[in-house]
């Protein structure tokens, strides 16, 4: 017990060092008063009572931080609960903007001519390269990039004049 009394401070900042944290190496050291003064004396045999309590301390320490290491583990944050219990569906004024923005751009589909229109769904939906558009509609690749062009700039300024 004594040997602990004036290797105190060492202890603490070799801990510290060790595991990163004073906290944590505060605690060991706690800890290793604990055990050394459950065993009594020091147990026969030891040569190096500094190193008998490094010994101790280090291990008690490692102990701990990996205590530590699976409780934060363990921890959920608080972002993460959050998004566990927010509600993904929209809102009623989210819903009905995407309601209207789906009515202008399908009355602005119907506007366009047929091929533009085809070629906008082919590439969009279907998600057909340029030459399979243009082997479809019997036009070249050229055509089907002005095709696109022309219907994306159709239904682009259709949905600005909803704002």
């Amino acid at each position: 017990m004594l040997a602990y009394m004036r290797q105190w401070r060492d202890l603490r900042a070799h801990l510290s060092r060790r595991v990163g944290s004073r906290d944590l190496a505060e605690e060991a050291l706690q800890e290793t008063w604990l055990r050394l003064a459950g065993m009594g004396q020091a147990p026969v045999g030891v040569r190096d009572c500094h190193a008998f309590l490094l010994r101790i301390a280090g291990n008690i320490a490692i102990d701990l931080l990996r205590r530590e290491r699976r409780h934060a583990a363990r921890q959920i944050s608080d972002e993460a609960v959050l998004r566990g219990i927010a509600d993904a569906t929209p809102s009623p004024e989210a819903y009905a903007l995407h309601r209207d923005e789906l009515r202008v751009l399908v009355h602005a589909l119907a506007e366009l001519e047929q091929r533009p229109r085809a070629a906008l769904l082919l590439s969009r939906c279907d998600g057909l390269t340029h030459a399979e558009i243009g082997a479809r509609l019997k036009v070249s690749d050229s055509m089907v990039a002005k095709y696109l062009v022309q219907a994306l700039r159709h239904c682009r300024d259709r949905l600005r004049a909803l704002d």
